[in-house]
């Protein structure tokens, strides 16, 4: 793809890329089409540094509502056909041979949270929230999960993995999904601070080291893609996501809340 409609790409004279999701009117919540171009823009770009941020006030609020409504009708065959994209787009910018640096404020919620995972540098502003939001749903963080854990680590994890109970950015910090909080003032100067070094290496020589850095960590293959993409497709045919989706889309009570 040259053209994106939901993405936003500036490259300026050093070759860094800044990547906007472009979506403010939905809170830059992942569609279908955005999937593919994170995907497509992950492959093609020549970016010495790539910075991902959220275009208006959120930075990513998780998947996207009609992407949602049609998972409810659709057949596993194709609910894992979905799920797999996402996965690989995932993959793609967690592979990415150049450092990826993510910019958040706002928010990252669900695969908000993931994309914050797969970035080799995440810096939030100290009002940010975060949140793995899927149990609400009666779902679970299925493809975001290999890298949500390769960046907590399992301890750590299991203190919000399974909740779905928000937390703010000293906490994100804590748990090792960014690495720097700061004022809202001092985030574009923080992330400049990121980018600055690798301009005095050698590019060849980062990719081939963060290849290796991947390399020792947490193994993240087909076989660990296929098995989150299994238990998604499991999750989704479950009483639980059907009631949890349809109290969602109704905005009513789930049938587990407690009556208030």
């Amino acid at each position: 793809m040259s053209d994106y409609t939901t993405l936003s790409v500036a490259t300026d004279g050093r070759n860094v890329s800044t990547l906007t999701i472009n979506r403010p009117d939905k809170k830059n919540a992942m569609s279908g089409e955005m999937i593919a171009e994170l995907a497509d823009f992950a492959a093609t770009t020549k970016a010495r540094v790539v910075v991902l941020q959220g275009a208006g006030n959120i930075f990513c609020a998780g998947g996207d509502l009609n992407w949602m409504k049609a998972q409810i009708n659709a057949d596993r065959a194709t609910r894992m056909a979905e799920a797999r994209t996402l996965a690989e787009m995932l993959r793609a910018l967690n592979e990415l041979p150049c450092p990826l640096i993510a910019r958040i404020h706002g928010g990252a919620f669900g695969g908000g949270v993931g994309l914050a995972c797969v970035a080799d540098v995440a810096i939030a502003t100290e009002d940010a929230k975060f949140g793995l939001t899927e149990t609400r749903l009666g779902l679970i963080p299925a493809t975001i999960g290999p890298y949500v854990l390769a960046r907590m680590g399992e301890g750590r994890a299991r203190r919000v993995y399974m909740s779905s109970r928000i937390f703010g950015a000293d906490e994100a910090r804590d748990l090792g999904i960014v690495a720097k909080v700061v004022a809202v003032d001092d985030l574009g100067a923080a992330v400049e601070a990121e980018v600055v070094p690798y301009l005095a290496t050698a590019p060849g020589a980062v990719g081939r080291a963060k290849a290796l850095a991947r390399s020792l960590g947490p193994r993240i293959d087909d076989s660990v893609i296929d098995d989150t993409i299994a238990r998604l497709a499991d999750a989704w045919e479950t009483d639980e996501a059907r009631a949890g989706i349809d109290a969602f889309l109704s905005k009513s009570p789930a049938p587990w809340m407690p009556p208030r």
